[in-house]
């Protein structure tokens, strides 16, 4: 069984009771960009309580991202300032015009409007708005950049036996029908941050176990974690959504809106609501609920698998799964 907990800074706390089946001996969900994690077993336990949380109004997470290296003045250029280069990079590579990342921050802030617990809630967002704000670090401007938020998620999940009872009472489950996780050295030379291998590996054994073979037809939603907005286009790609360098050409062609081939972040993702240590966990909550048909305003007609998708660190810690209404 699982039942979602989430709450923001300005939000009242929501509850929702669901099922997922566990089936994994044990693994850890990477929540954020921060590597944390809860572990959960099968046979171990017939419920298991996971809880992710953040509070940023107590200290700013974005700008303490800024690491001293020894022997060289501090840059304090935040998060931000890591990925820059690499987004640059992308662009480089793919050849994608340069109004992609305003493109994917106006579909998601819209998106935020239809979920009563997103942070930001921007209703006269536009094209221009986001064009016109700071450039902070370049090609990253102010409102391509995910906030600073308060918020906490939990889920109960059950074991086998719990969600075939469940299932004889007529409830709609949401089943994992895979997971995994992957991590990489960070500082590995030639490491490819634009096209991690850790995420390429863990998303295709994701795929290996829900006997999924062609992503961009079989999965109906997805919840990727996605904290600058250039960053949907680059894991389109990663995520096997896309060719290499054709990941933009989703988000252009709308492939990627609420009602596109791809929903991607219809809650408003992480671009407009960010507790760190939680906002991966909620990644794999939203993708859950799409799945039950529980995701309100927000909900995408027809959802029958979603993928929930969560990173952090250096791009090195990869979390994910695919949830659907089949049992596996």
């Amino acid at each position: 069984m699982i039942s979602t907990l989430q709450s923001g800074r300005w939000a009242s706390p929501m509850m929702a009771a669901g099922m997922i089946r566990i089936g994994e001996v044990a693994n850890r969900i990477f929540d954020g960009s921060v590597n944390r994690g809860v572990a959960h077993a099968t046979g171990a336990a017939r419920w298991v309580l996971t809880v992710a949380w953040e509070m940023q109004s107590c200290s700013e997470a974005m700008w303490a991202l800024s690491f001293q290296i020894p022997f060289q003045q501090q840059l304090v250029a935040g998060a931000g300032g890591y990925f820059a280069p690499y987004i640059r990079n992308y662009m480089a590579r793919s050849g994608a015009p340069d109004d992609i990342g305003i493109q994917v921050a106006v579909k998601d802030r819209l998106n935020a409007l239809r979920n009563p617990y997103a942070h930001l809630h921007e209703p006269e967002i536009t094209y221009d708005s986001v064009r016109e704000s700071l450039m902070l670090w370049d090609p990253i401007r102010y409102s391509e950049t995910c906030p600073s938020s308060d918020g906490a998620f939990a889920m109960v999940l059950g074991d086998e036996a719990t969600a075939d009872a469940a299932v004889a009472e007529g409830r709609q489950l949401a089943w994992i029908q895979g997971m995994a996780l992957r991590s990489e050295p960070a500082m590995a030379a030639g490491r490819d941050q634009v096209n991690p291998i850790a995420g390429q590996e863990c998303v295709a054994d994701v795929y290996a176990r829900a006997g999924i073979t062609n992503p961009i037809d079989e999965i109906d939603a997805a919840e990727i974690y996605v904290p600058f907005s250039w960053y949907e286009p680059m894991w389109m790609e990663n995520l096997g959504f896309a060719e290499v360098g054709e990941g933009w050409k989703l988000t252009e062609s709308g492939a990627t809106g609420p009602d596109g081939k791809l929903p991607v972040n219809c809650s408003g993702g992480v671009l407009s609501s960010n507790p760190i240590g939680a906002s991966g966990m909620i990644r794999f909550g939203e993708a859950a609920m799409q799945v039950r048909g529980m995701a309100g305003d927000h909900q995408v007609d027809g959802v029958r698998r979603a993928l929930g998708h969560a990173y952090g660190g250096a791009t090195q810690f990869f979390a994910m799964w695919v949830v659907g209404t089949d049992k596996p």
